[in-house]
């Protein structure tokens, strides 16, 4: 008499596959290293999102620096403050009217 199981393996191929034994601990394997683990692939794509998010920062800090600090050179000199400040703050000299010129383009519409 054979075994109950071993006719149904004969029967059916693909059954013998699936009870494989370094099958099943190679599938065991990859589920643990893809979803469970702590350096899971999943955590990993994340870490790595994270890391070129904070790397796009950096570069955009470091550029925001570098204008920063070509505008300290050229606030340096006295004119330039001048200019600066006529320019941001609309400051003027005692003796000089200011006139805000706004054309019909530079306004935003509500």
């Amino acid at each position: 008499m054979k075994n109950p199981l071993k006719k149904t393996i004969q029967k059916k191929p693909w059954l013998k596959i699936i009870s494989n034994k370094y099958l099943l601990i190679l599938l065991l394997f990859g589920t643990w290293m893809l979803f469970l683990d702590n350096y899971s692939y999943m955590d990993q794509r994340v870490l790595n999102n994270q890391i070129d998010e904070l790397q796009d920062n950096k570069k955009y800090y470091q550029d925001e620096i570098r204008k920063d600090k070509e505008n300290i050179k050229l606030l340096k000199n006295q004119d330039q403050v001048e200019k600066y400040a006529r320019e941001k703050y609309y400051m003027k000299k005692d003796s000089e009217d200011i006139y805000i010129v706004e054309f019909e383009g530079d306004t935003i519409k509500k």
